[in-house]
Protein backbone atom coordinates (compact mmCIF):
# COMPACT_ATOMS: atom_id res chain seq x y z
CA UNK A 1 0.00 0.00 0.00
CA UNK A 2 1.51 3.23 -1.03
CA UNK A 3 2.33 6.02 1.58
CA UNK A 4 -0.34 8.21 2.15
CA UNK A 5 1.09 12.04 2.51
CA UNK A 6 -1.18 13.42 5.45
CA UNK A 7 -1.17 16.70 6.82
CA UNK A 8 1.33 18.63 9.80
CA UNK A 9 -0.33 18.43 12.84
CA UNK A 10 -0.10 21.49 15.70
CA UNK A 11 3.20 20.55 18.03
CA UNK A 12 5.03 19.23 15.07
CA UNK A 13 8.83 20.24 14.44
CA UNK A 14 9.70 23.39 12.51
CA UNK A 15 12.94 21.01 11.52
CA UNK A 16 11.28 18.40 9.79
CA UNK A 17 12.48 15.91 12.51
CA UNK A 18 11.12 12.56 12.47
CA UNK A 19 9.66 10.98 15.73
CA UNK A 20 9.97 7.22 16.10
CA UNK A 21 7.75 5.84 18.66
CA UNK A 22 7.75 2.57 20.29
CA UNK A 23 4.39 1.00 20.15
CA UNK A 24 3.90 -1.91 22.87
CA UNK A 25 1.66 -4.16 20.01
CA UNK A 26 0.85 -7.21 22.30
CA UNK A 27 -0.33 -4.56 25.07
CA UNK A 28 -4.11 -4.09 25.72
CA UNK A 29 -7.70 -6.14 25.48
CA UNK A 30 -7.57 -6.93 21.62
CA UNK A 31 -4.20 -6.46 20.58
CA UNK A 32 -2.40 -7.10 18.63
CA UNK A 33 -5.16 -6.22 15.57
CA UNK A 34 -6.43 -3.18 17.56
CA UNK A 35 -2.74 -1.66 17.61
CA UNK A 36 -2.20 -2.11 14.04
CA UNK A 37 -5.46 -0.93 12.90
CA UNK A 38 -4.43 2.45 15.38
CA UNK A 39 -1.25 2.92 13.58
CA UNK A 40 -2.58 2.22 10.03
CA UNK A 41 -5.44 5.47 11.15
CA UNK A 42 -2.55 7.21 12.49
CA UNK A 43 -0.52 7.47 9.41
CA UNK A 44 -3.49 8.95 7.45
CA UNK A 45 -3.16 12.21 8.77
CA UNK A 46 -0.13 12.20 11.16
CA UNK A 47 3.41 12.88 9.42
CA UNK A 48 6.75 13.06 10.51
CA UNK A 49 6.70 10.11 12.92
CA UNK A 50 7.77 6.86 12.30
CA UNK A 51 6.00 3.74 14.61
CA UNK A 52 8.02 0.62 15.77
CA UNK A 53 5.58 -2.17 16.22
CA UNK A 54 7.28 -4.45 19.77
CA UNK A 55 6.56 -7.62 19.88
CA UNK A 56 5.68 -11.21 18.43
CA UNK A 57 7.38 -10.35 14.94
CA UNK A 58 5.46 -13.28 13.01
CA UNK A 59 2.12 -12.80 14.57
CA UNK A 60 2.86 -8.85 13.58
CA UNK A 61 3.83 -9.71 10.14
CA UNK A 62 0.77 -12.05 9.85
CA UNK A 63 -1.73 -9.15 10.98
CA UNK A 64 -0.15 -6.53 8.67
CA UNK A 65 -0.39 -9.16 5.65
CA UNK A 66 -3.57 -10.13 6.63
CA UNK A 67 -4.61 -6.27 6.06
CA UNK A 68 -2.68 -5.99 2.81
CA UNK A 69 -0.86 -3.33 4.76
CA UNK A 70 2.85 -1.96 4.33
CA UNK A 71 4.51 1.60 4.59
CA UNK A 72 7.86 2.98 5.09
CA UNK A 73 7.47 4.84 8.30
CA UNK A 74 6.38 0.93 10.27
CA UNK A 75 8.39 -1.51 10.98
CA UNK A 76 8.74 -4.10 13.99
CA UNK A 77 11.10 -4.96 16.98
CA UNK A 78 10.42 -8.70 18.34
CA UNK A 79 9.46 -9.38 21.73
CA UNK A 80 9.44 -12.75 22.29
CA UNK A 81 7.12 -12.16 25.60
CA UNK A 82 3.74 -10.60 26.70
CA UNK A 83 2.75 -8.90 29.81
CA UNK A 84 -0.66 -9.97 30.75
CA UNK A 85 -3.12 -7.31 31.99
CA UNK A 86 -3.52 -9.28 35.10
CA UNK A 87 -0.14 -10.13 36.05
CA UNK A 88 2.10 -8.78 38.61
CA UNK A 89 4.71 -5.69 37.26
CA UNK A 90 7.60 -7.51 39.21
CA UNK A 91 7.36 -10.48 36.87
CA UNK A 92 7.78 -7.64 34.17
CA UNK A 93 10.86 -6.65 35.94
CA UNK A 94 12.56 -9.48 36.85
CA UNK A 95 10.87 -12.68 34.89
CA UNK A 96 10.10 -11.34 31.52
CA UNK A 97 13.00 -9.19 30.13
CA UNK A 98 12.09 -9.81 26.51
CA UNK A 99 8.10 -8.52 26.78
CA UNK A 100 7.24 -6.19 24.53
CA UNK A 101 7.17 -4.00 27.80
CA UNK A 102 10.39 -4.38 28.68
CA UNK A 103 11.98 -4.14 24.97
CA UNK A 104 9.90 -0.98 24.10
CA UNK A 105 11.28 0.95 27.27
CA UNK A 106 14.99 0.23 26.95
CA UNK A 107 14.96 1.73 23.04
CA UNK A 108 13.83 4.36 24.67
CA UNK A 109 16.81 4.70 27.12
CA UNK A 110 19.06 3.84 24.45
CA UNK A 111 18.23 6.29 22.04
CA UNK A 112 16.28 3.83 19.78
CA UNK A 113 13.03 5.41 20.26
CA UNK A 114 11.65 8.99 21.33
CA UNK A 115 8.57 7.99 23.05
CA UNK A 116 6.72 4.62 24.14
CA UNK A 117 2.93 3.90 23.98
CA UNK A 118 1.30 1.07 25.67
CA UNK A 119 -2.55 -0.04 26.30
CA UNK A 120 -1.04 -2.90 28.45
CA UNK A 121 -0.62 -3.39 32.00
CA UNK A 122 -0.53 -0.35 33.73
CA UNK A 123 1.09 -1.26 36.97
CA UNK A 124 4.23 -3.11 35.00
CA UNK A 125 4.71 0.21 32.73
CA UNK A 126 4.60 2.16 35.50
CA UNK A 127 7.36 -0.08 37.50
CA UNK A 128 9.46 -0.94 34.05
CA UNK A 129 9.73 2.76 33.44
CA UNK A 130 10.83 3.65 36.53
CA UNK A 131 13.44 1.20 37.10
CA UNK A 132 14.88 1.51 33.13
CA UNK A 133 13.99 5.40 32.78
CA UNK A 134 14.25 6.84 36.12
CA UNK A 135 12.51 9.85 37.03
CA UNK A 136 14.06 13.65 35.69
CA UNK A 137 16.43 15.64 37.85
CA UNK A 138 14.58 16.92 40.63
CA UNK A 139 11.38 14.93 40.23
CA UNK A 140 10.74 12.61 43.24
CA UNK A 141 7.85 10.85 41.77
CA UNK A 142 6.26 10.04 38.33
CA UNK A 143 2.29 10.81 38.21
CA UNK A 144 -0.10 10.16 35.63
CA UNK A 145 -1.88 12.55 34.07
CA UNK A 146 -5.12 12.43 32.66
CA UNK A 147 -7.06 14.96 30.45
CA UNK A 148 -10.52 15.24 31.83
CA UNK A 149 -13.47 17.44 29.59
CA UNK A 150 -15.02 19.73 31.11
CA UNK A 151 -17.97 22.20 30.02
CA UNK A 152 -15.31 24.83 28.98
CA UNK A 153 -12.71 22.63 27.37
CA UNK A 154 -10.58 19.61 29.67
CA UNK A 155 -8.49 19.68 32.79
CA UNK A 156 -5.56 17.52 33.67
CA UNK A 157 -5.83 15.65 36.69
CA UNK A 158 -2.82 14.43 38.15
CA UNK A 159 -1.76 12.14 40.20
CA UNK A 160 -4.61 9.32 38.99
CA UNK A 161 -3.14 6.25 40.30
CA UNK A 162 0.84 6.02 40.12
CA UNK A 163 0.98 7.08 44.05
CA UNK A 164 -1.27 5.96 46.53
CA UNK A 165 0.71 7.78 49.27
CA UNK A 166 2.05 11.68 48.68
CA UNK A 167 3.63 14.04 50.12
CA UNK A 168 3.27 17.73 49.91
CA UNK A 169 6.32 18.10 47.89
CA UNK A 170 5.39 15.72 45.69
CA UNK A 171 1.53 17.23 45.19
CA UNK A 172 3.93 20.78 44.43
CA UNK A 173 6.41 18.93 42.05
CA UNK A 174 2.61 17.56 39.93
CA UNK A 175 1.72 21.34 39.90
CA UNK A 176 4.56 21.87 37.68
CA UNK A 177 4.64 18.89 35.72
CA UNK A 178 0.44 19.38 35.21
CA UNK A 179 1.19 22.99 33.90
CA UNK A 180 4.11 22.51 31.99
CA UNK A 181 1.88 19.03 29.99
CA UNK A 182 -1.33 21.79 29.98
CA UNK A 183 0.52 24.55 28.55
CA UNK A 184 2.84 22.89 25.79
CA UNK A 185 1.29 19.76 24.91
CA UNK A 186 -2.46 20.80 25.37
CA UNK A 187 -1.97 24.24 24.27
CA UNK A 188 -3.19 26.09 26.99
CA UNK A 189 -1.77 29.62 27.96
CA UNK A 190 -0.48 30.16 31.67
CA UNK A 191 -2.85 27.65 32.72
CA UNK A 192 -4.88 27.69 36.14
CA UNK A 193 -3.49 24.80 38.66
CA UNK A 194 -5.85 24.43 41.59
CA UNK A 195 -5.32 21.81 44.52
CA UNK A 196 -8.12 19.00 44.85
CA UNK A 197 -9.54 19.72 48.92
CA UNK A 198 -12.51 19.05 50.48
CA UNK A 199 -13.33 23.19 50.34
CA UNK A 200 -12.32 26.16 48.30
CA UNK A 201 -11.23 27.93 51.81
CA UNK A 202 -7.31 28.53 51.88
CA UNK A 203 -7.76 26.63 55.83
CA UNK A 204 -9.41 23.54 54.07
CA UNK A 205 -7.73 20.45 54.05
CA UNK A 206 -5.22 17.92 55.71
CA UNK A 207 -1.88 18.39 57.24
CA UNK A 208 -0.64 17.73 53.48
CA UNK A 209 -2.68 19.67 51.46
CA UNK A 210 -2.74 22.75 53.61
CA UNK A 211 1.75 22.17 53.03
CA UNK A 212 1.41 21.85 49.62
CA UNK A 213 -1.30 24.88 48.95
CA UNK A 214 1.87 27.15 50.71
CA UNK A 215 4.50 25.49 48.18
CA UNK A 216 2.17 26.28 45.57
CA UNK A 217 1.71 29.82 46.50
CA UNK A 218 5.02 30.31 46.20
CA UNK A 219 5.65 28.56 42.98
CA UNK A 220 5.32 31.06 39.59
CA UNK A 221 2.46 28.83 38.57
CA UNK A 222 -1.01 30.26 38.15
CA UNK A 223 -2.07 28.52 41.00
CA UNK A 224 -5.70 29.91 42.04
CA UNK A 225 -5.96 27.26 45.54
CA UNK A 226 -8.33 24.80 46.28
CA UNK A 227 -10.78 23.45 44.14
CA UNK A 228 -13.70 21.01 45.48
CA UNK A 229 -14.45 17.91 43.62
CA UNK A 230 -18.00 19.08 42.29
CA UNK A 231 -15.93 22.14 40.31
CA UNK A 232 -13.97 19.43 38.84
CA UNK A 233 -15.96 19.37 35.51
CA UNK A 234 -16.86 23.31 35.64
CA UNK A 235 -13.60 24.02 34.07
CA UNK A 236 -12.23 26.62 36.73
CA UNK A 237 -9.20 24.64 36.43
CA UNK A 238 -6.63 23.83 33.75
CA UNK A 239 -4.80 21.54 36.29
CA UNK A 240 -6.34 20.01 39.33
CA UNK A 241 -3.45 18.28 41.29
CA UNK A 242 -4.15 15.40 44.29
CA UNK A 243 -2.41 12.19 45.32
CA UNK A 244 -2.97 8.88 43.11
CA UNK A 245 -5.69 7.45 45.40
CA UNK A 246 -7.81 10.54 45.89
CA UNK A 247 -7.67 10.78 42.22
CA UNK A 248 -7.47 6.89 41.11
CA UNK A 249 -11.20 7.11 42.97
CA UNK A 250 -12.21 10.17 41.48
CA UNK A 251 -11.31 8.65 38.12
CA UNK A 252 -13.06 5.57 38.22
CA UNK A 253 -16.52 7.56 40.05
CA UNK A 254 -16.52 9.85 36.56
CA UNK A 255 -16.72 6.88 34.77
CA UNK A 256 -19.30 5.39 36.86
CA UNK A 257 -21.93 7.85 36.49
CA UNK A 258 -21.03 8.62 32.79
CA UNK A 259 -22.02 4.66 31.86
CA UNK A 260 -24.97 4.91 34.55
CA UNK A 261 -26.41 8.37 32.34
CA UNK A 262 -25.68 6.39 29.13
CA UNK A 263 -27.73 3.53 30.50
CA UNK A 264 -30.46 5.88 32.20
CA UNK A 265 -30.25 7.78 28.26
CA UNK A 266 -30.73 4.74 26.43
CA UNK A 267 -33.53 2.85 28.66
CA UNK A 268 -35.30 6.24 27.95
CA UNK A 269 -35.28 6.53 24.01
CA UNK A 270 -36.40 2.97 23.99
CA UNK A 271 -39.32 3.47 25.97
CA UNK A 272 -42.26 4.08 23.34
CA UNK A 273 -41.97 5.65 19.00
CA UNK A 274 -41.86 9.38 20.87
CA UNK A 275 -38.90 8.89 22.51
CA UNK A 276 -37.45 6.88 19.52
CA UNK A 277 -38.40 9.62 17.08
CA UNK A 278 -36.69 11.96 19.80
CA UNK A 279 -33.59 10.12 19.98
CA UNK A 280 -33.37 10.18 15.66
CA UNK A 281 -34.00 14.22 16.02
CA UNK A 282 -31.34 14.17 18.61
CA UNK A 283 -28.70 12.01 17.43
CA UNK A 284 -26.31 14.17 15.59
CA UNK A 285 -25.86 16.03 18.70
CA UNK A 286 -26.21 13.30 21.19
CA UNK A 287 -22.82 12.12 18.80
CA UNK A 288 -20.93 15.53 19.05
CA UNK A 289 -21.25 14.97 22.66
CA UNK A 290 -20.16 11.59 23.14
CA UNK A 291 -16.83 12.81 21.20
CA UNK A 292 -16.65 15.18 23.77
CA UNK A 293 -16.54 12.98 26.90
CA UNK A 294 -14.66 9.90 24.80
CA UNK A 295 -11.48 8.45 26.04
CA UNK A 296 -10.62 7.48 22.29
CA UNK A 297 -10.34 11.27 21.98
CA UNK A 298 -7.64 11.57 24.66
CA UNK A 299 -6.09 8.30 23.58
CA UNK A 300 -3.37 8.07 26.21
CA UNK A 301 -2.18 9.65 29.66
CA UNK A 302 1.09 10.68 30.08
CA UNK A 303 3.52 9.12 32.72
CA UNK A 304 4.86 12.46 33.79
CA UNK A 305 8.03 12.75 35.20
CA UNK A 306 9.89 9.92 34.02
CA UNK A 307 13.04 10.41 32.22
CA UNK A 308 12.12 10.23 28.86
CA UNK A 309 8.19 9.45 27.28
CA UNK A 310 5.66 7.24 28.01
CA UNK A 311 1.72 6.70 27.65
CA UNK A 312 -0.69 4.71 28.95
CA UNK A 313 -3.32 3.60 26.88
CA UNK A 314 -7.13 2.62 28.16
CA UNK A 315 -7.08 -1.12 28.13
CA UNK A 316 -10.11 -1.39 25.91
CA UNK A 317 -8.95 1.31 23.56
CA UNK A 318 -10.04 1.12 20.11
CA UNK A 319 -7.89 2.28 16.75
CA UNK A 320 -8.34 5.65 17.32
CA UNK A 321 -7.41 5.88 21.08
CA UNK A 322 -4.58 4.04 19.54
CA UNK A 323 -3.97 7.26 16.91
CA UNK A 324 -4.64 9.58 19.49
CA UNK A 325 -1.94 8.38 22.14
CA UNK A 326 0.53 8.21 19.21
CA UNK A 327 -0.36 11.92 18.14
CA UNK A 328 -0.06 12.71 21.70
CA UNK A 329 3.22 11.57 22.17
CA UNK A 330 4.22 12.97 18.66
CA UNK A 331 3.25 16.45 20.24
CA UNK A 332 5.11 15.30 23.44
CA UNK A 333 7.92 14.92 21.74
CA UNK A 334 8.25 17.95 19.80
CA UNK A 335 7.36 20.63 21.91
CA UNK A 336 10.01 19.25 24.57
CA UNK A 337 7.55 18.61 27.54
CA UNK A 338 10.52 17.36 29.87
CA UNK A 339 13.18 20.42 28.73
CA UNK A 340 10.16 22.31 30.22
CA UNK A 341 9.61 20.77 33.27
CA UNK A 342 13.08 20.75 34.11
CA UNK A 343 13.48 24.84 33.12
CA UNK A 344 10.31 25.27 35.70
CA UNK A 345 12.36 23.36 38.10
CA UNK A 346 15.00 25.13 38.26
CA UNK A 347 12.83 28.74 38.49
CA UNK A 348 11.03 27.40 41.52
CA UNK A 349 14.01 25.92 43.19
CA UNK A 350 13.86 28.15 45.95
CA UNK A 351 10.81 25.94 47.25
CA UNK A 352 13.08 23.60 49.17
CA UNK A 353 12.03 19.73 50.67
CA UNK A 354 13.27 19.85 53.74
CA UNK A 355 12.18 16.19 54.87
CA UNK A 356 13.94 14.90 51.73
CA UNK A 357 17.03 16.83 52.84
CA UNK A 358 16.73 15.22 56.32
CA UNK A 359 16.41 11.56 55.02
CA UNK A 360 12.68 11.29 55.84
CA UNK A 361 11.37 10.98 52.36
CA UNK A 362 9.34 7.64 51.94
CA UNK A 363 10.71 5.73 48.82
CA UNK A 364 8.96 6.04 45.28
CA UNK A 365 8.59 3.63 42.88
CA UNK A 366 12.33 2.96 42.01
CA UNK A 367 12.97 2.68 44.87
CA UNK A 368 10.10 0.41 46.03
CA UNK A 369 10.87 -2.11 43.01
CA UNK A 370 14.63 -2.52 44.30
CA UNK A 371 13.51 -3.46 47.89
CA UNK A 372 10.67 -5.94 46.58
CA UNK A 373 8.02 -3.81 47.64
CA UNK A 374 4.87 -4.38 44.89
CA UNK A 375 3.54 -2.16 42.66
CA UNK A 376 -0.61 -3.45 42.35
CA UNK A 377 -2.61 -2.36 39.02
CA UNK A 378 -2.24 1.55 38.10
CA UNK A 379 -0.92 2.62 41.96
CA UNK A 380 1.90 1.83 43.78
CA UNK A 381 0.22 -0.16 47.31
CA UNK A 382 0.42 1.82 50.68
CA UNK A 383 3.99 2.23 52.83
CA UNK A 384 4.82 -0.70 54.94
Amino acid sequence: MSNHQGQSLPGESSSGRVARIALDAMGGDNAPGVNIDGVILALQTLTGVDVVLVGDEPLLRAELFKRDYSHPCVSIRHASESIGMEESPSVALRKKRDSSIHVGITMVRDGEADAFVSAGNTGAVMAVAAVILRTLEGIDRAAIAIPLPTITGHTVLLDAGANTLCKAFHLYQFGIMGSIYAEYALGDKRPKVGLLSIGEEDTKGNDITREAFEMLTQSSLNFIGNVEAKLLYRGVADVVVCDGFTGNIALKISESVAEMIGSFLKQLFRTNWRTRLGYLLLKPYLDTMKKRIDHAEVGGAPLLGINGAVFISHGSSCPRGIKSALTAARRFIAEDVNGHIKESLAQNRHILNPKKLAGEEKPGILERVKRGIGISGAAQSEEP
